[in-house]
């Protein structure tokens, strides 16, 4: 789900980002009295996501706007259908416009990847999972397209997982190291069941990792044969995340070797807009 607050704060940024004082070309060419009826509505087949945040913007620009979803986040539309409609004042609607368009178009596009990455595992059980490589300010949204085109979420934030990386490891002293303090320290603040799960890119950090008891995995960059050998140590011991230059052809492969997740970062860093479109008439 959503949070509503956070969905608030996010677009009414945007919308003073757009807006500013107000829509200049609209207050000179249109009659504010003037009513319109637009749809969204595909322009190749995607999958929906971001309607609740395309209703939030019409709700801030002009709260007497009728808006109607002809569809749920999700949902799977093909070229020409709809995927809501929105009513009322011209003027209102124009000034919406470009931001409802915006939040649609990068969250059907994140779903609408996801789908595609999810679809390539054939059916194996094998998690599709987003990273924090999210545009800065939407990473709530970034998430939540994710989820809406079926993947997962790792975390959040810094705030609720553990996840040892690289650079911790070196400042720590190494793999096995920053496990084991990991874990003191939990226990010290009485949290010693939270799962903890450190960066591996060689053989040699996996033994490490296992030795000092690490609950994950994530099995970083390495090419196809070194993992497979860390597959093959690792399987049953420890939850298994591979990441780090994933790309969509890759999933196939990496399904079949019994990982438990699959992390890209393409599906928020440098996700391709959905392509969708606002039909506006008068009414």
């Amino acid at each position: 789900m959503l949070d509503l607050e956070i969905v608030c704060r996010t677009v009414r940024a945007a919308l003073e980002e757009d807006l500013g004082p107000g829509d200049l070309t609209s207050r000179i060419v249109i009659d504010p009295d003037a009513s319109a009826r637009g749809a969204f509505a595909a322009r190749e087949r995607l999958i929906v996501a971001g309607l609740p945040v395309a209703r939030e913007v019409f709700r801030q620009v002009d709260a007497a706007l009728a808006f109607r979803e002809d569809c749920r986040d999700g949902d799977e539309r093909a070229p020409g259908e709809s995927v809501a409609t929105v009513e009322g004042g011209a003027r209102a609607i124009l000034a919406g416009e470009r931001t409802a368009l915006n939040f649609l178009q990068r969250m059907s596009g994140i779903a609408t990847a996801t789908r595609r990455a999810v679809a390539r595992l054939g059916g194996a059980r094998v998690q599709i999972s987003d990273t924090r490589k999210t545009a800065p300010g939407l990473r709530p949204l970034d998430k939540y397209a994710v989820r809406a085109g079926g993947g997962t979420s790792h975390r959040s934030g810094l705030f609720d997982a553990v996840l040892i990386k690289d650079n911790h490891c070196r400042l720590a002293g190494g793999v096995g190291r920053a496990v084991r303090g990991a874990r003191r320290r939990l226990q010290d603040e009485a949290a010693g069941t939270t799962p903890i799960e450190v960066e591996a890119s060689t053989l040699d950090e996996v033994m490490e990792a296992l030795d000092a008891g690490a609950d994950g995995i994530l099995l970083d960059n390495m090419d196809r044969e070194t993992l497979g050998r860390a597959v093959a140590l690792a399987r049953g011991r420890a939850f298994l995340e591979v990441s780090g230059g994933v790309q969509e052809d890759d999933i196939p492969f990496l399904a079949t070797l019994g990982v438990d997740r699959i992390s890209l970062g393409s599906l928020t860093h440098s996700v391709r807009a959905a392509d969708l479109a606002l039909d506006l008439g008068p009414l």
